[in-house]
């Protein structure tokens, strides 16, 4: 509990196990926003059409950005808030959530689950838990903020709703039949918050490593502080953080139906 890095506070330098080798640092580099990332508005064009951006921006990028998407805004903003109380909760509370137990299903740590041996710490705290089916992980889910269990449910249910569409959208483009990942694979999902707290010196760590995801798709929320980048063509591009949008993210077991 104690290395949370959100209860230290008048820190003033990076502690020498948050800092990385001179050739990991993101260092004081401004990478660029691409005008060429691909956002895709499921509302505005024909599902043929849609069908061909995804299958077109999976394959020339791993990923793109969804708009229009069905997800409410105050869903999206009320979801986004209870992330941001949970981490401001009193450290008594925060320390229940804490644990390096890896059968515990929703748990709150800092840097990664491999803290203990890990040579350098990530500048960041996690909340992560089970998210789908819902009546059987929700009770498990953090008291507090009391709105919690309503919120992220609420928006945990829309969320495996879009992920079902666009993963029924691309298996179309692909050539298989609709609805072909709809089996084991798709029978669960995770939740993983990343809380960035204020750095003294950002130039000398990370919040995230470069990585990537092991799953079929990821879909993230960004909040207004952009700081997503993905590697295309030899280097490293910004993802811009656009108003209510998803990214979703391509993971390894879809690429090999990509490469296929």
């Amino acid at each position: 509990m104690e290395n949370l890095i959100s209860n230290w506070s008048n820190i003033r330098s990076v502690p020498e196990d948050y800092i990385f080798p001179p050739e990991s640092r993101p260092g004081n580099l401004n990478i660029p926003f691409s005008s060429s990332t691909p956002v895709i508005d499921l509302s505005g064009d024909t599902k043929t059409n849609t069908i061909q951006k995804m299958i077109k921006a999976s394959e020339d990028f791993g990923f793109f950005q969804v708009i229009n998407h069905g997800i409410s805004e105050n869903i999206i903003k009320e979801t986004r808030s209870v992330f941001k109380e949970v981490f401001q909760m009193p450290a008594e509370y925060r320390q229940k959530l804490c644990s390096d137990d890896p059968s515990k299903t929703c748990r709150m740590f800092t840097s990664s689950v491999n803290y203990a041996t890990e040579k350098v710490h990530l500048w960041r705290d996690n909340l992560r838990h089970h998210c789908h089916p819902l009546e059987q992980w929700q009770n498990s889910w953090p008291e507090y903020p009391t709105r919690y269990r309503e919120f992220v449910g609420a928006c945990s249910g829309e969320v495996k709703e879009l992920a079902s569409r666009i993963l029924s959208l691309i298996s179309e483009g692909l050539g298989l039949k609709s609805g072909y990942f709809d089996n084991d694979l798709t029978g669960s999902m995770d939740l993983s918050v990343n809380h960035y707290p204020p750095c003294p010196e950002p130039s000398l760590t990370l919040g995230i490593t470069k990585h990537s995801d092991p799953n079929l798709i990821t879909i993230l929320l960004q909040d207004d502080t952009c700081g997503l980048q993905v590697f295309k063509d030899g280097e490293w591009i910004a993802v811009e953080a656009l108003p209510h949008a998803f990214v979703i993210n391509i993971g390894y077991q879809l690429q090999v139906n990509f490469s296929n």
